[in-house]
């Protein structure tokens, strides 16, 4: 039973974000990657119900939108966290000491190599093949933002800084 005045989540309503991302890239099959962009923005993840609806709504097959979805790495079909914490893993970074930085964040957000996001789906922890800065080696992205000549303790400062801001909110 729906509580009185409790809002209703239809199926157009879900994808109300979904139609207005199709519209604003004039439902061009050829604008998918642009598309799939805005949507993993919206959404964090590319949830299978939306990858067909965008399907649909460009008039192309399903399997070219998961082929498209599933060989970026930029894409995500698992949900992730608000904040997305990428720990470089390259060789300069690996080198200076990366693998302890990934196990005081493992340790401080309760997470593991089978769980990298954190239940309350604040934080994603992933390691990656390169950032690009290894000038600054060892490296944490968190979404954007690059820090670089991370310890383990600088690392978890950050976690807390982002803790202490998400409880202000």
């Amino acid at each position: 039973m729906i509580e009185q005045g409790a809002a209703v989540q239809t199926p157009a309503r879900r994808f109300d974000k979904v139609c207005t991302i199709l519209d604003e890239n004039g439902r061009q099959p050829q604008r998918l990657i642009p598309i799939l962009q805005a949507v993993q923005e919206e959404y964090r993840y590319l949830p299978e119900d939306v990858l067909t609806f965008v399907a649909d709504g460009l008039g192309i097959p399903g399997a070219r939108v998961y082929g498209v979805a599933t060989f970026y790495s930029h894409f995500t079909l698992e949900p992730k966290g608000k904040y997305i914490v990428r720990l470089c893993d390259g060789t300069a970074c690996h080198v200076k000491r990366s693998i302890p930085i990934l196990e005081a964040l493992h340790a401080r957000l309760g997470l593991s190599s089978k769980q990298s996001t954190t239940d309350d789906m604040l934080f994603t922890v992933e390691t990656v093949a390169c950032l690009g800065a290894c000038g600054l080696a060892p490296v944490v992205m968190i979404n954007e933002e690059v820090h670089g000549q991370m310890t383990p303790a600088a690392a978890i400062e950050l976690i807390d800084a982002i803790v202490a801001r998400e409880k202000l909110a």
